[in-house]
């Protein structure tokens, strides 16, 4: 395979609309006669026998015209000359001044993309500062007339609900003088709606006695063991801070001081900084410091926010800074909140790169089933995001997703998007049961499957994936080639010459995962223990953060794929996990919202990475932990 295969398809996209020249500032004069599709604008959901009927023509929609890279194959070879540890140029970032001197959309790109909207009768609001992106808003019927196409409503399901989304019929045209600069449109189709969250909670109230503090505090003797002494558990109440630093093997001067930790959702929980002060005490961490915590919100305000369930939005904004915070006390954390989860978290997450201020930016949340959700033209604006990210030297992580290989969901294995993106780091999870020592007796990767108390016995659960009942998203992309940093260590018959997730993995499982704190909406406060790749991705951030302050707080780490590669075969840096025997009693199941898993209290007994679909962790590289988790060298290795 070709040393740079992973360009195939992520700049292949990004280049079939790209400009090779600087052009002047003017805006070029637009025959709006003459048209050019552009291809990849209808998301594969959008199928004829699906369509339910035409939009509202008089509902305003506001929309994200994307603009695209200037030679973004120049762009991509940058960003891993940048990455690679034996190179003499890593590390030797371009400030975002630099970048768009040399790769950004030209001023005479945007402004006659602006005028041509403009005079179609679209309100142009605003340029972001990357000029990736042209904001801008006008009824359906408008919308309509300007891109050439109708929008339709189709039914779909989406976390196994069925929901009514937006979407053109045909692949949308620009004029033929616009298409080298227009990339995509944001916001005719409503495919940011099947982007959820990645944590797990649990289903019902369970009584805090029955929980242990730490892996066999409290066995429930009264059920059948399944597992020997010391291999089962209650299910753990939460991790306070001191043992999940001592997870990772944290010294109290790995603080992450100097660093900025961007954090990139929807919605805004206004009591997460009292939150965070509030539950110091029980999670055992430093409150926040005046200033330390500070949040970018969208113009205008929410929208949306009860079909969106804005409330889980917040818990997953609250888990992530918690999370953060205390893998990294000291660092500055900087929140980007989306509009909606109808449309916004590009916008957010272009506006976290292209402020510039974050060092690393952690999305825990991902396609709910599946990489080819999304339409083509916008995983590449994507991509064009976070290859600008990795040349500023922001890394990026992303959680794999909580619903394994999303067979439950599709029908067919499938990783999830963004994290399969060739430019991010992809965080799996792990399982992982502490002794009162805080040392482990139960380390494997997170896939759990089900089982049910009947008769005195385990009855196995049993959904469209059989007893699987949360684990973290892992598999070959359909869409990328593998780059060259896993080529050679991610076994052939699994990656098939594709880039497979995920790269690395922290703790994920809320069986035994962190405790927060947390008020919901309807304004009671209290502590419960919340999971998913969502916890592992901001817990992996916290982690860069204090690799970045053993470099002098200021020289950023950027794309982080090459090194962790390189640091694989170093079982104090990198722990390879494997399956191990064990599992917990719990009297409510844990799940993302709308999981096929029993929903009331009563006696429930998971396994841990007993291969429910079909991942499992294993020696080297596996599709749950990817090389593996962080051991007590990897911060002073990773800074290196």
């Amino acid at each position: 395979m070709p040393k740079n295969a992973w360009l195939s398809a992520a700049v292949a996209g990004l280049a079939a609309a790209t400009l090779t020249t600087v052009a002047p500032a003017a805006a070029q004069p637009v025959d709006a006669d003459a048209r050019a599709t552009v291809a990849g604008t209808v998301p594969a959901w959008a199928t004829p026998p699906s369509r339910t009927g035409e939009a509202n023509d008089q509902s305003v929609r506001q929309i994200q015209v994307a603009l695209s890279l200037r030679d973004p194959a120049s762009a991509h070879t940058l960003a891993t000359r940048l990455a690679s540890p034996n190179n003499p140029e890593r590390g030797n970032f371009l400030t975002s001044r630099q970048f768009l001197d040399r790769f950004a959309p030209t001023e005479a790109a945007v402004n006659s993309v602006r005028d041509w909207l403009t005079g179609q009768g679209v309100s142009v609001q605003e340029v972001s500062s990357n000029r990736f992106m042209v904001k801008a808003h006008a009824p359906t019927s408008v919308l309509e007339k300007a891109f050439g196409t109708q929008l339709a409503t189709y039914r779909d399901k989406v976390a196994d609900r069925i929901t009514t989304l937006v979407a053109p019929e045909t692949p949308i045209s620009v004029p033929t003088a616009l298409r080298t600069s227009i990339t995509a449109v944001l916001g005719l189709d409503d495919s940011e709606k099947t982007i959820l969250p990645q944590h797990t909670t649990p289903h019902a109230t369970a009584q805090a006695q029955t929980c242990a503090r730490w892996w066999g505090e409290q066995n429930n003797r009264d059920v059948p063991q399944k597992y020997p002494a010391g291999a089962q558990s209650n299910f753990l109440c939460g991790y306070t801070g001191p043992s999940v630093r001592a997870m990772y093997g944290l010294n109290p001067g790995q603080s992450g001081a100097g660093t900025t930790i961007g954090i990139v959702g929807a919605y805004d929980s206004t009591t997460l900084g009292p939150d965070i002060n509030r539950a110091a005490a029980d999670t055992k961490t430093p409150g926040l410091a005046a200033g330390q915590y500070s949040k970018v919100l969208p113009d205008g305000g929410f929208t949306d926010e009860k079909e969106c369930d804005s409330g889980s939005w917040n818990v997953e904004q609250t888990l992530d800074v918690q999370a953060a915070h205390t893998i990294a006390p000291a660092a500055e954390l900087r929140y980007y909140a989306a509009r909606s989860c109808i449309g916004g978290l590009y916008e957010a997450f272009n506006k976290a790169v292209g402020d510039n201020v974050a060092d690393v930016i952690s999305a825990s949340w991902g396609n709910a089933d599946g990489e080819r959700r999304m339409p083509p033209a916008t995983r590449d604006l994507f991509n064009q995001m976070a290859l600008q990210a990795s040349i500023q030297g922001q890394s990026i992580m992303v959680s794999s997703g909580d619903a394994g290989n999303n067979s439950g969901a599709v029908g067919t294995p499938t990783a999830s998007f963004p994290a399969t993106s060739p430019y991010v780091t992809a965080v799996g999870g792990t399982t992982v049961g502490l002794g009162q020592d805080n040392k482990p007796k139960v380390l494997t990767g997170w896939e759990n499957s089900g089982s049910t108390l009947t008769g005195q016995k385990w009855v196995p659960q049993s959904d469209a994936d059989g007893p699987f009942a949360g684990g973290a998203g892992g598999g070959p992309s359909a869409l990328y080639d593998a780059p060259e940093w896993q080529q050679g260590i991610v076994p052939a018959s699994v990656s098939n010459g594709r880039r497979a997730i995920p790269d690395v993995a922290a703790l994920a499982d809320s069986y035994t995962g962190l405790l927060i704190g947390y008020t919901d909406t309807s304004g009671r406060y209290g502590l419960s223990v919340s999971g998913g790749t969502s916890l592992a991705a901001p817990l992996m951030a916290g982690l860069a953060a204090n690799a970045q302050q053993a470099r002098g707080g200021t020289q950023r780490g950027g794309l982080l794929n090459p090194a962790l590669y390189a640091l694989r075969d170093a079982p104090s840096v990198l722990v390879d996990v494997v399956p191990q025997k064990a599992g917990v009693w719990t009297p409510v199941m844990h799940a993302l919202p709308g999981a096929k898993v029993p929903g009331a209290a009563g006696s429930y007994l998971v396994d841990f990475d007993a291969r429910p679909q079909n991942l499992a962790s294993g020696r080297g590289w596996d599709p749950v932990t990817g090389v593996g988790t962080p051991g007590p060298a990897f911060v002073s290795s990773l800074a290196r």
